[in-house]
């Protein structure tokens, strides 16, 4: 039954859980989340009620599945870089472009994420937070492996370093712009660059 459910699509393929998602992305974007009703976010996909409470239970769990599911996407890259036959230095300058070219492509997320995580249930935020230093100790892993092979600078804390990139990547919602004069790739590669300078020995 549950299979069948999960493969169920509209007239032009879209699988209902997507349509949802895209939905609430759109309206919690624009209106905010708690100003979105569910009401609001089925008629918008086009579905019921019961469909989105059988796909996500709940408005709170739409809000954790939005920010979830960009986060599983750059896990998932972070470690296929970290794990490349690579130095060091080239594996975490791939991803730290790769963490700020994701997350301007997915930038309404990061958004609503950063502007409503504290509508998340206790759990769900134990959860998200969980989900996230995962993410940040998989990234200090490699700088780490950089100092121990002294490659990298050990002045500065591993921690720290962390900090430093992800204050820029976790605020890009708030003052990148589509029309400015770099493109996500040229932004990642600057930001990248300016990670491995400060960690230069």
């Amino acid at each position: 039954m549950a299979v069948v459910a999960r493969t169920t699509t509209d007239g032009d393929g879209t699988p209902v859980p997507q349509r949802l998602l895209a939905a609430a992305t759109r309206l919690f974007a624009e209106r905010g989340y708690d100003r979105t009703s569910v009401q609001e976010i089925v008629e918008a996909a086009g579905v019921t009620k019961g469909a989105l409470y059988h796909y996500f239970g709940s408005k709170d769990d739409l809000l954790h599945e939005v920010y979830a599911r960009v986060l599983r996407l750059q896990q998932e890259r972070l470690d296929a870089f970290a794990d490349l036959d690579q130095p060091v230095e080239e594996r975490l300058r791939a991803a730290a472009a790769d963490v700020v070219v994701t997350t301007i492509e997915n930038l309404d997320d990061a958004a609503i994420f950063f502007r409503s995580m504290h509508h998340l249930s206790p759990e769900k935020n134990k959860q998200v937070r969980a989900e996230r230093r995962r993410y940040h100790e998989r990234f200090r892993a490699l700088i780490e492996e950089g100092q121990n092979a002294g490659v990298f600078s050990t002045e500065t804390p591993a921690d720290l370093v962390v900090d430093y990139h992800f204050g820029s990547v976790h605020h890009l919602s708030t003052w990148y712009r589509p029309d400015g004069p770099l493109t996500p790739q040229e932004l990642a590669d600057q930001l990248a660059d300016l990670l491995l300078r400060a960690l230069r020995p």
